[in-house]
């Protein structure tokens, strides 16, 4: 399981509170670095789930050191109800969720997350499904240019959709490398301090591949129906788009939804709270870590417990 940092590992284990005789989700598995945390903290069990099946595969010595504490389920954290039922789990005390690709699936060039190595234009963390490689030689130009935009926030996402088309007219785009070129072309130079042009874009067709939003609306929404009373959530986000959902699902759960305007119709009763917002404001890594792991930079933390009481 080397070659994986887990980002804010103490915060979140810290968030969860793990104690003696309860039962954790690891939504996000990976490498495994909050799940071991989780079960070096307290005689608990932790539930891990995870999409990919390399993970899962790489887990199972963990598992065989924990058992029986620890169990791998190859799924969707946005199924873990689903999930946890078909394991005879009906509630847990506290899920963790961290979001979008993990440091192995990014460092292995043949899975296609990274451009920093050429590899095939993949990006399925699921090895099943439509591909990037298929996304880009077969969506049209329009629907190019708003994953780029919508999931990327590129400025340019018409000049990239664009070259795009123009490209594969004569060769099908097959690796990573070919694409950020295309993309670099269409963007142009960033200054120094910005990441390499080709970043927004790579983001946005790993986002559109693996559904990621809506996984994690699902999952938001899965992870509120699992938890027992008093148990906690605890997500972390690395852009903008993922800590937008995840703090606009908390508000509405813990009944902060902004107030209506008074010439807006009546509106039926406002949905009782069913979280409490724990954190209010994300919590960030501190420069240390960054210094230790620069892919924590962009890291956002956020802990919502849920409310005794509530089904």
């Amino acid at each position: 399981m080397s070659g994986h940092v887990p980002v804010l590992l103490n915060e979140v284990v810290d968030a969860l509170e793990p104690r003696d005789g309860g039962r954790y989700v690891d939504g996000t598995f990976g490498g495994g670095g909050y799940t071991t945390a989780i079960l070096d903290r307290a005689a608990c069990e932790v539930i891990a789930i995870d999409r990919d099946p390399d993970a899962i595969a790489a887990g199972q010595a963990l598992a065989e050191r924990y058992a029986p504490r620890l169990r791998l389920i190859e799924g969707r954290f946005g199924e873990m109800e689903h999930l946890l039922s078909a394991a005879g789990v009906s509630a847990v005390d506290g899920v963790a969720l961290d979001l979008g690709v993990s440091s192995m699936q990014f460092d292995q060039p043949a899975r296609g997350f990274s451009f920093r190595a050429s590899g095939p234009l993949d990006m399925r963390m699921e090895k099943a499904g439509a591909s990037a490689a298929d996304l880009v030689n077969q969506g049209d130009e329009a629907e190019l240019a708003d994953i780029f935009w919508r999931y990327g926030e590129e400025r340019k996402s018409r000049r990239v959709a664009h070259a795009i088309v123009e490209r594969r007219r004569d060769k099908r785009i097959e690796t990573t490398a070919e694409l950020a070129e295309i993309v670099r072309r269409a963007v142009g130079p960033s200054a120094k301090d910005e990441s390499d042009p080709a970043t927004r874009a790579f983001q946005a067709l790993r986002i559109a591949v693996n559904d990621e939003l809506g996984e994690l609306e699902r999952g938001l929404a899965a992870a509120e129906q699992v938890l027992a009373p008093g148990g906690r959530l605890a997500v972390v986000a690395f852009h903008s788009l993922e800590d937008r959902a995840v703090k606009e699902f908390v508000r509405a759960r813990s009944g902060r939804t902004p107030a209506p305007s008074r010439h807006a119709p009546p509106r039926a009763a406002e949905r009782a709270a069913t979280l409490r917002d724990v954190t209010r404001k994300p919590v960030l890594p501190s420069a240390a870590e960054v210094a230790a792991n620069p892919r924590a930079r962009s890291a956002r933390l956020r802990v919502a417990e849920k409310i005794a009481g509530t089904a």
